[in-house]
């Protein structure tokens, strides 16, 4: 129960879950919530009359009488009949068939409009002979041309009640169990961790408003608890980078305010890595500064997977690291497909010379057979890249360019190109982060490249998600190995015994 349930004993009694302005996890919520927004546009709520032939057919439309308390139905949800019985268009809410139901949402509508903000609302139902069930609402004001507020659009979803009448415990469910939540993008990847250890994601609430400012904040009780917060640091349309940093530091700050004994954050792509020294005279550190914000709001950990520069990345925080590659997964899923094949392990660049050097020993290890290897010359400044040596052999043999990170592609061609041009008989790109930024398209099309091999660290592009269904793309998932670590940082054990179990060779 939060924001106004305490402050009012009758919706205290009547709801179990009351929050003003929440982002809806459900995703037919989710969608009234967005329409609504998109309706009232810089008002504080939409004018009538609305365009209801835009609405979602699940959404309903009550109208308040000019006198008295009660409200007409102008619009009926399809699933309003699940909740109220058979109202009709022009009935009135007190007229319900479900006398309880109409009292629970004529005072949450008198609460929607006194606080002009939409409402998510959850409670318990249950008629004679029928199953329990827990209904999802949210409800929205709207108003007439003089701005008043006089009616309320809202939706609904009905799921049935765990058995009990209750939330059935996890095995992580106990007040020492961690706290899970996902940011921005990365809820796809949070969830898939989350089902592996036994537990849910949960709730929070994101709010932006007009000027561009933000409210974020969890939505449970955080008090001496291990909270892990899932964050999706890159740029995705409607939010920069920048946006989400800033979201995850305020909620960060926001659990550390509400008691909450620890916060890690995992990142599996950790911005601003890339840039850890100076190359120029007065360059910026970005990766020393990105620590001390962390470290300035609370954060106790993080937890990041094949860091630009690992050296760097466990220098710059003064908080706890904990750093997971994906080397010993790639090099599993290599052995199993080129059993027979005589391979080249190639680095982009000079750089990434070490990554590639460890990832051949990994390989070489699970395969027990040597490994050749090479790597090309690139030298990037202002925007251009040059350098046009190539050391090694990969004539006649299968040559994976291994890099941290796929950004616009540019490298990741030009290492393919090359290796074309020294006898490579196949060629294939590996990479943990697929970012897949502008520019994109014409690694996704190149013809010197037969496959590409990238990590679920971050939320994939439609564009992507096109060539991952059409087999050019292919995904690693790394949900196994992220609970993996949070399992071990929660409850002890060895992340390095994780790791190490990874690279042993396949029996």
């Amino acid at each position: 129960m939060t924001t106004m349930a305490p402050t009012d004993p009758p919706l205290r009694r009547l709801f179990s879950r009351l929050d003003l302005g929440s982002r809806p996890q459900q995703e037919g919520l989710a969608d009234l919530l967005e329409r609504w927004e998109e309706l009232r546009g810089a008002s504080i709520a939409p004018r009538e009359p609305l365009a209801r032939s835009t609405l979602p057919s699940d959404a309903f439309l009550f109208k308040r009488m000019s006198s008295g308390r009660d409200y007409v139905l102008e619009c009926r949800g399809s699933k309003l009949e699940d909740l109220l019985g058979s109202a009709q268009i022009g009935d009135r809410l007190s007229a319900a068939p479900k006398a309880r139901q109409a009292v629970r949402l004529r005072r949450l509508f008198d609460a929607v409009l006194q606080a002009v903000t939409p409402i998510l609302a959850e409670f318990s139902i249950k008629g004679h002979g029928e199953q329990a069930s827990v209904v999802d609402l949210l409800v929205a004001p709207i108003c007439d041309a003089e701005g008043r507020m006089t009616g309320i659009l809202g939706r609904c979803e009905l799921r049935p009640a765990p058995a009990g009448g209750a939330r059935q415990p996890s095995r992580w469910a106990s007040p020492d169990g961690p706290v899970l939540f996902a940011l921005a993008n990365s809820r796809a990847l949070a969830n898939g961790v989350a089902e592996r250890l036994g537990t849910t994601i949960e709730a929070h609430e994101e709010r932006d408003f007009e000027d561009g400012e933000h409210k974020i904040r969890p939505l449970v009780s955080v008090r001496n608890r291990s909270v892990y917060v899932f964050a999706d640091l890159v740029t995705s349309p409607g939010q920069s980078v920048n946006d989400k940093l800033c979201k995850l530091l305020f909620f960060v700050g926001a659990l550390k305010q509400s008691a909450a004994r620890s916060v890690t954050v995992v990142a599996p792509y950790l911005c601003y890595a890339r840039k850890e020294r100076q190359t120029k005279p007065r360059d910026p550190v970005a990766t020393r500064y990105l620590a001390q914000m962390f470290e300035a709001v609370g954060v106790d950990c993080v937890i990041a997977l094949t860091a630009h520069n690992v050296a760097a990345f466990q220098n710059a925080f003064r908080c706890r690291t904990e750093h997971l590659d994906t080397d010993a997964l790639f090099a599993k899923v290599f052995a199993t497909r080129l059993t027979d094949r005589q391979i080249a392990v190639v680095s982009p660049d000079i750089g990434g010379e070490k990554r590639a050097e460890l990832f051949r020993e990994k390989l070489e290890r699970v395969l027990d057979r040597p490994v050749a290897k090479a790597f090309l010359d690139k030298t990037r400044s202002m925007g251009k890249v040059t350098g046009d040596i190539f050391a090694g052999d990969v004539a006649e043999r299968v040559a994976i360019i291994l890099d941290d990170m796929i950004s616009t592609g540019g490298t990741m061609v030009r290492a393919a190109q090359a290796c074309r041009r020294h006898g490579a008989g196949e060629v294939l790109v590996a990479a943990t982060h697929g970012l897949f930024t502008g520019g994109a398209e014409a690694l996704l099309a190149e013809p010197s490249i037969d496959e590409i091999w990238i990590s679920d660290s971050v939320a994939l592009s439609p564009v992507v998600q096109t060539h991952v269904a059409r087999g050019r793309v292919h995904l690693l998932p790394l949900g196994d190995l992220l609970a993996g670590a949070i399992q071990r940082c929660h409850s002890g054990g060895s992340i390095n015994e994780l790791l190490e179990r990874e690279q042993r060779p396949q029996p």
